[in-house]
């Protein structure tokens, strides 16, 4: 093998929550995507308490990078070691631990170090590595600094839920409906128009013109990861709307013997700031953020199930002709 040197890169920030549940949030790297801003999708592999081994998707300086991790969960010292063993190009090796240390009882520091080389120890590979992983660093932290502070609200602030339908047609041809984003401003109402790049296979990265209800237009930019084997297409917002500080899914083809379920997933967490400053209102913040989560589920479900519908009638209109005596 050869020797490139290994480089590290550290930061640490101050939390306003106990150690505790500091350390759940960096355990849990499934709801990494709601934390995370670069997170776009986490599977875990495998899993036995301790080790676990981790396929993730991030986007590191406007790039999306896959890799997979094997990582060692130490709750008693609240350390989360890893290490990549399917590496990020232009990586050699990448690796680090997290460490969550208690200075009080709703105080502590979360600290990440990261131990990385680059491939023949470019200069440029090196530049780029040592830039994503700082501005991720440094993202990450914000993000769990933020949202570990408001552990006591979580329950009111996340929230989750999906939509689904039956299609008696191709789960093939619902799940191209769903891939072919490209095409939706001419199928779908509510979107004018759709930019995608997929220059990498099976990673879409989507801005879309989406019309509101009251006719007003926003840019809504996501990235896509698609599965077609397992007719699953998962998504995450880069920039959420509205009263989102996070919003991420997946699609669902599931085919059976006697048709086809599509589901939609949403996971979203309510930017309480934006709540407060925007909705001051009459009932306080509960009110609100309960007001809020009515509002985002039937937004979301409604968008969801106008895309289903149309997946539904392209599969069902296209057995229809093949059906129909000439």
């Amino acid at each position: 093998m050869p020797d490139e040197r290994v480089h590290r890169v550290s930061h640490a920030v101050e939390v306003e929550a106990p150690a505790g549940v500091v350390y759940g949030l960096i355990a849990d790297a499934v709801q990494w995507p709601l934390y995370f801003p670069a997170n776009v999708h986490v599977e875990r592999l495998d899993y036995d308490g301790v080790h676990e081994r981790l396929r993730m998707w991030v986007v590191a300086d406007n790039q999306v990078k896959s890799w997979t991790s094997r990582r060692v969960q130490n709750p008693a010292r609240r350390t989360v070691t890893y290490q990549q063993e399917q590496l990020m190009h232009p990586a050699a090796s990448m690796g680090g631990t997290w460490s969550v240390t208690e200075l009080g009882p709703r105080r502590s520091r979360l600290a990440i170090d990261h131990a990385f080389s680059a491939v023949d120890d470019r200069p440029d590979h090196l530049a780029w590595l040592e830039r994503a992983t700082r501005a991720n660093a440094r993202a990450d932290l914000d993000s769990l600094q933020d949202i570990a502070r408001r552990f006591l609200r979580l329950p009111e602030l996340v929230l989750s839920f999906e939509e689904s339908t039956r299609v008696q047609g191709p789960a093939e041809l619902v799940y191209g409906f769903l891939y072919e984003a490209a095409d939706w401003s001419a199928q779908v109402p509510h979107i004018t128009r759709v930019d995608l790049d997929e220059t990498q296979a099976g990673i879409q990265k989507i801005t879309m013109g989406v019309r509101g209800g009251d006719g007003s237009e926003q840019d809504v930019e996501s990235v896509r990861v698609c599965f077609p084997h397992a007719g699953r297409i998962v998504f995450k917002e880069v920039r959420p709307r509205g009263p989102l500080a996070a919003h991420c899914g997946e699609w669902l083809v599931d085919p059976d013997e006697s048709g086809v379920t599509v589901v939609a997933r949403h996971h979203v967490v309510l930017a309480e700031d934006a709540l407060q400053r925007t909705r001051p209102a009459a009932g306080g913040l509960s009110s609100g953020l309960s007001r809020a989560r009515r509002q985002i589920r039937a937004r979301l479900g409604h968008d969801s199930r106008i895309l289903m519908e149309l997946a539904r009638e392209h599969a069902e209109t296209a057995v229809h002709h093949l059906t129909t005596p000439r």
